[in-house]
């Protein structure tokens, strides 16, 4: 009777596994608290366009050279299912294969099973990247999202000398993200070059994306007018480096000479380290092409977000080091470094005691789990230990059932074309929570003023609108100026409530109580 699970089959279960315990346990998720809040919305118009169509975040998409739009719309109409679960779908998977390539360049560096569990385990913790502001585990279903694990996977097939496997993986990253997948290219290119058939999932990939490219104009050439960039130096200061707190550029330093000491001494793979080294440099270079010479692409590339790797191959080259150390001592230092970004983002600000216990405590059961042959209990114990005794919580609960009604409301009661303001809402998400929940546009709020790098002409419109409407709170005068803007509903907080206005009679049509 033939075996149900073989050892080539048990490494994918076990990476998915794994990918459930991070979805639904730590680092987590989230739905329609970051970016996922653009994204949403771009695809029911897409799928619908008389959905949100007076909405400037769905009629303006910045999604012409990726075909996660496509994919989502294809998937949707194919099954019938809303975004939300076929996106957190492929989020899982993603998560899964990006697990399982940790895994294998564990196992490349000449770990055994456990230890090599033991060092995805410690990745898969996730880590916030500060200063560019990403994460190496997305908690949101966005293409970076998809695309990021992809590159891990590539890494890890490469590692294990399967090219053309690892070229595919970085070609479906690449179709799903391109600024995710371009430092893979880069380096696997080179690496590559004499084997030019390893380049041609490459090449498939560039023309799909050319073939299918569809959306708003974004410009790549030019440099950046001066009201463009006041406007994304206030609202998307972390694409400036010369914004960045000294203490950001110092603990890159600091967790670049941890990865030059774990290299020296497990000597890591050359295609991770080229994504480290290529992260470093992302500092500089955006200085010189973005606050110095102003050009337009780099906001839409935000390179310094391929620091993620830098960080990825610090926690990895730290495991494997731990793992593979002689001494006790050795082995206790590397898995101390190894836990610390979990713990806290910015090595350079103060830990607290709380912080220091656990990534000790946690360096002290790797390191006798190892030792021991239970390695992987010690990357287990680190799920529960980091969110439970480091006290970290990845993200707020924005969902109340106030909102919920609301967007129910809107979404059954009112014009399909309607446009709703949320005047007194400031920097809060709950505008485009309601928007992608109620599908109703709303006039403008603080997170879509992100749009301002990848569109040129975007900013403007965002800024005129915020100026017009956000900037003095709400008074009953305010509802004709609002119903003259073709504004139909006015929604403001009191308390737990929501309380909507009806611009053109100036009563409310809804308590959310």
């Amino acid at each position: 009777m033939k075996r149900l699970v073989t050892p080539a089959v048990l490494p994918p279960a076990v990476s998915l596994a794994l990918a459930l315990l991070s979805y639904f346990w730590f680092p987590g998720h989230t739905w329609l608290q970051q970016d996922s809040q653009i994204y949403v919305p771009i695809l029911e118009h897409q799928r619908d366009p008389a959905v949100l169509r007076n909405d400037p975040v769905a009629e303006e998409p910045h999604t012409t050279y990726t075909l996660y739009d496509e994919t989502a719309i294809g998937l949707s109409r194919a099954t019938g299912l809303d975004f939300h679960p076929l996106l957190a779908g492929e989020q899982i998977a993603a998560r899964a294969l990006g697990i399982w390539g940790l895994y294998l360049l564990a196992a490349a560096a000449g770990l055994s099973a456990g230890p090599a569990w033991l060092v995805a385990l410690a990745a898969s913790l996730g880590a916030f990247i500060k200063g560019p502001e990403v994460l190496t585990f997305e908690y949101e279903p966005t293409p970076r999202a998809l695309a990021v694990p992809l590159v891990m996977l590539a890494i890890g097939l490469a590692a294990h000398g399967l090219g053309m496997a690892a070229a595919i993986a970085g070609a479906c990253a690449l179709l799903f993200h391109p600024p995710a997948a371009l430092p893979f290219w880069a380096v696997f290119a080179v690496m590559n070059g004499r084997r030019w058939i390893r380049l041609l999932p490459l090449v498939c990939a560039i023309a799909v994306l050319m073939l299918a490219g569809g959306g708003a104009h974004q410009a790549f050439f030019g440099r950046l007018a001066p009201l463009d960039q006041q406007l994304m130096r206030m609202r998307t200061a972390y694409v400036w480096i010369s914004l960045w707190p000294a203490r950001f550029v110092w603990h890159y330093a600091v967790v670049a000479a941890i990865l030059a000491a774990a290299w020296m001494r497990v000597r890591g793979n050359g295609l991770l380290m080229g994504l480290a080294a290529i992260g470093l440099l992302s500092m500089p270079v955006s200085w010189l092409l973005l606050d110095e010479w102003n050009w337009r692409l780099m906001p839409q590339l935000q390179p310094m977000r391929w620091l993620l790797f830098t960080s990825l191959a610090m926690v990895v080259l730290a495991g494997i080091a731990g793992a593979r150390a002689v001494s006790v001592l050795e082995a206790f230092a590397w898995f101390t470094v190894a836990f610390l970004l979990p713990l806290q983002p910015v090595l350079t600000q103060d830990f607290t005691f709380r912080h220091w216990a656990v990534a000790l405590a946690l360096a002290a059961l790797a390191t006798a789990a190892v030792r021991l042959g239970a390695a992987p209990v010690a990357g287990l114990a680190a799920f529960l230990a980091v969110p439970l005794l480091g006290g970290v919580v990845n993200y707020p609960r924005l969902h109340t059932p106030e909102l919920a009604r609301l967007s129910e409301w809107a979404r059954a009661a009112t014009p399909r074309d309607a446009v709703f303001l949320f005047p007194e809402a400031g920097h809060s998400l709950d505008p485009g929570i309601f928007r992608a929940q109620a599908r109703r546009a709303v006039y403008v709020d603080w997170k879509s003023g992100g749009q301002t790098v990848y569109l040129p002409d975007f900013g403007t419109r965002w800024w005129f609108r915020w100026e017009q409407t956000m900037t003095g709170g709400m008074r009953t005068a305010d509802l004709a100026k609002y119903e003259a803007l073709r504004i139909r509903y006015a929604v403001v907080k009191r308390g737990d409530e929501y309380v909507v206005y009806d611009t053109h009679t100036g009563t409310p049509a809804l308590q959310s109580r």
